[in-house]
């Protein structure tokens, strides 16, 4: 019975090879052609030419991350969109009004976030 798993063993292990091999293998051999002379210079942090005025931690305004689940939201729709389109002739009216269907509730929470001022940056 075990031996039915076995591929899917086999695709973990080369999938783990083909993603970490190529790590270790770079830190490797930086590591060991690679010259290592830090100076005080080198260390100082760098940002376009002058030492940082804030910090890099700051908060980012709630806005931004509610621009960007939008944009995943509206994202996600067309691709729904598009092998809806390639079998619209093979799953007929009752496939066409379900999408139309999914577009009219999709607009409508579009319209309710544009007049709830979601899409204002300022």
């Amino acid at each position: 019975m075990l031996e039915n798993y076995f591929p899917i063993l086999l695709f973990l292990i080369i999938g783990l090879l083909v993603g970490v091999a190529p790590l270790c293998l770079g830190w490797g051999v930086g590591k060991v052609l690679g010259t290592n002379k830090p100076d005080a210079e080198k260390l100082l942090p760098y940002e376009c030419g002058f030492d940082a005025f804030e910090d890099a931690r700051m908060q980012f305004d709630v806005r931004y991350y509610l621009v960007a689940i939008l944009f995943i939201l509206f994202d996600l729709e067309v691709a729904f969109l598009v092998p809806w389109a390639l079998v619209l002739k093979d799953i007929g009216s009752f496939g066409f009004f379900s999408m139309m269907i999914f577009l009219a509730i999709l607009v409508v929470g579009f319209v309710y976030e544009w007049k709830k001022g979601a899409l204002e940056w300022e």
